[in-house]
């Protein structure tokens, strides 16, 4: 109670400064009354009083220096006390401040004594006529103000009769009274009483900070179950580790002994390096007596260990999600595809991951196998900037699993869709990058590959190439290992030979690119498309070899390895056994496809939720939870079933993706990390000769054909 009573007058005198303010004028009398007769104190606020002041003292500076003709002290004060928003947005503002220039620049006309002084007027006469250059300029396609432009160059103003009205005795105390009520209008409302002021700073930001920190404790949980995933991961590998480098230690010791390691135990040792999936195909593809297979097999590849006790995600109403998608607004529409998004994204890899997409497809949930001309697909092509990413996010995801792809490449119209979102979108970068990359991922399926040959998208790809500085880092990786699968086949290396020098000049000129993650693509493209006479014929003319040993000065071992293997085919005159067979006899069941899910699908989100509104995984589970439904399904032929030949060479395209995931390939002693860079293992000794492959089953030029990263016919 004393608190109340000590801070009670300033309070009331709050309120007071409020009700004055706001005009209640009956309200504030009886306010003061029952104040009164109350006895309680009525102080008027300290700063609304100072306020009130300095206002009126700089408005009654004003009007002298108009009514005194002070045209520098006047426009000095209204640019200082005046706000420029005020000064270049309101109509009003800009209309007197023009008159405001006219009255000052015939002053000495109407109000000198006699003859005005010369000199003062031509400076006056020039001060308006540089207003009305520069910020006047504005004005002058307004009927009302068009004839006085021309003011400045007039003789003698006084007798001109477009400028009567202005020399009238009425003229200018009516422009005075409307300099006032301005003055007065905007003086006012600068005066913010101070009850208003502690409402706004307390009420609306304190609403904007818990907006903030709903948005940051949304982000903050996301972060930390990805942190949670890596650390358990890295905990399991660490244990694991330890365990297989004590073993060793103890085989170390025993061969100071004299006791030899035999080839089955060091076998057993790197298997347990690996995941679980892998096991069973390593142990019977590999060969680890063969020097060097073992080191370079584990430097190639992190075993992925899988989470225990990891929850299935509940099931959804993919009826109502679905119906949402095609009739709910813009904003709801794009916090569900981030949501459906997240779910793959974030999902554990494995059983809960496999367990999401297996509903999605089952349920349809991009309209695939639907026929109606209002389908989920159909917000590839929404108005909505948002909308129209956040889909293509989301099909990039589908893209980026072996199932997703499955399921995708079911109808043509998805890949058409994407071709015409590719070349249309101009806008938004984000969007034509998750375009690019999810068909790139199409490129690993063999009938979808061949549609994109069909549709002409090498010429489309060779075109944005020819300037690589204007295109993002993704767009421009993604597009060249695009190119480079296509080239791989020979409907595809066809293509290439009808613009065989703008595709020379592309490549050639990527060679040198300061992105070095584009070298294995652009190396593997040339090396596809110089199996080609044609293109030989053409590469040769342009003198495509020295250019070629330029590189070899300035590269690392990798890349002279590859350009030495490329300058052989530019220089070779017989085609190499299988390069230009046909297409159509290979069975798209051998292809090889990883799931390779990149962070890149969830950079720089677009839209935030507001305090109260949801969004990810609470949306899903509050709005649209389903009856439970979740099921195991059948794992399709992937890496773990696959046995490859010893001499088989690498046939297969790549995307950028499985390149960082570094996925491990055995290939007739050469290990790939699908894509990139190809790393030899131990074969004899480190230089190439005939004697060396001896025991391999290949011939120097078996090896030359699994050079590169994907290549097939």
């Amino acid at each position: 109670m004393g608190d109340i009573l000590a801070h009670e007058s300033e309070l009331l005198g709050l309120v007071k400064e409020y009700l004055d303010f706001a005009e209640f004028e009956d309200t504030l009398k009886t306010f003061s009354k029952e104040c009164k007769l109350k006895g309680k104190p009525l102080c008027k606020t300290v700063g609304g009083s100072f306020r009130d002041s300095k206002s009126l003292t700089i408005q009654k500076d004003l009007v002298t220096a108009f009514d005194n003709g002070d045209q520098k002290v006047f426009f000095n004060l209204w640019e200082e006390h005046i706000p420029s928003s005020v000064r270049d947005g309101d109509s009003f503002a800009q209309k007197l401040e023009f008159y405001l220039h006219i009255h000052f620049a015939i002053y000495l006309l109407k109000y000198s004594v006699g003859r005005p002084d010369k000199e003062e007027l031509d400076e006056k006469i020039s001060y308006f006529k540089t207003y009305l250059e520069t910020k006047g300029a504005a004005l002058s396609q307004t009927t009302e103000f068009l004839p006085f432009y021309a003011l400045p160059f007039v003789p003698n103003p006084m007798v001109h009769p477009s400028f009567k009205e202005l020399f009238q005795d009425s003229w200018t105390p009516e422009l005075k009274m409307k300099l006032e009520k301005f003055l007065a209008l905007i003086f006012k409302a600068s005066n913010t009483p101070k009850l208003f002021t502690i409402y706004k700073e307390n009420g609306q930001s304190n609403k904007e900070m818990l907006q903030q920190l709903h948005q940051q404790l949304v982000e903050a949980e996301r972060r930390s179950m990805t942190y949670l995933k890596r650390y358990n991961k890295i905990q399991a590998d660490y244990h694991n580790l330890i365990g297989v480098t004590a073993e060793l230690v103890d085989s170390l010791e025993a061969t100071v002994s004299g006791k030899m390691i035999t080839p089955e135990y060091l076998q057993s040792v790197c298997v347990r390096l690996f995941s679980n999936q892998m096991r069973q195909s390593l142990a019977h593809s590999v060969d680890f007596t063969r020097p060097g297979t073992a080191s370079t097999m584990l430097r190639a590849s992190l075993a992925p260990v899988k989470l225990k006790d990891v929850p299935l995600l509940p099931s959804l109403d993919y009826e109502k999600l679905k119906k949402d998608l095609i009739l709910g607004s813009d904003r709801l529409k794009a916090f569900l595809l981030q949501a459906l998004r997240w779910r793959l994204t974030t999902s554990h890899p494995g059983e809960q991951r496999e367990t999401v997409l297996q509903a999605y497809i089952s349920n349809d949930l991009l309209d695939c196998y639907s026929h109606n001309q209002r389908s989920v697909l159909q917000l590839l092509h929404s108005k909505s900037d948002v909308v129209r990413q956040y889909m293509a996010r989301l099909i990039n995801a589908f893209a980026s699993l072996a199932e997703g792809r499955l399921y995708l490449a079911q109808n043509t119209k998805v890949l058409r869709m994407l071709e015409g979102r590719l070349k249309e979108e101009d806008k938004d970068i984000i969007t034509r990058e998750n375009v690019l990359g999810a068909l790139q991922k199409f490129s690993l399926r063999r009938p979808l590959q061949t549609a994109m040959i069909q549709d002409g998208l090498i010429f489309w790809l060779v075109d944005v190439l020819k300037d690589p500085d204007c295109l993002s880092d993704y767009t421009l990786e993604y597009s060249v290992a695009l190119l480079m699968n296509l080239c791989l086949r020979s409907t595809g290396k066809n293509m290439c030979a009808k613009v065989a020098g703008l595709v020379l000049k592309v490549l050639s000129d990527l060679l040198g690119h300061e992105n070095h993650e584009i070298q294995p693509y652009v190396n593997g493209a040339l090396y596809s498309i110089l199996s080609v006479p044609s293109i030989r014929e053409e590469a040769r003319a342009m003198g495509m070899e020295d250019i070629l040993r330029c590189f070899i000065k300035e590269g690392n071992a990798e890349m002279i390895r590859q350009i030495e293997f490329i300058i052989k085919q530019l220089n070779s005159e017989e085609l190499p056994d299988g390069v230009l067979e046909s297409d159509d006899d290979e069975d798209e069941d051998d292809e090889e496809d990883h799931d390779i899910m990149e962070a890149d699908l969830d950079k720089d989100e677009l839209i935030q939720p507001q305090l109260g509104e949801l969004s990810g995984e609470k949306l899903l589970t509050t709005e649209y939870l389903g009856i439970m439904t979740n099921t195991g399904k059948m794992r399709r032929k992937g890496l773990a079933n696959v046995q490859w030949s010893g001499d088989e060479p690498l046939q297969r395209p790549v995307t950028p993706g499985g390149h960082r995931n570094g996925y491990p390939v055995k290939r007739s002693g050469w290990i790939t990390g699908s894509p990139g860079p190809l790393q030899k293992t131990n074969v004899g000794q480190s230089n190439f000769k005939t004697r060396d492959l001896k025991g391999t089953g290949l011939s120097p030029e078996g090896l030359l054909s699994c050079l590169f990263c994907g290549l097939s016919s």
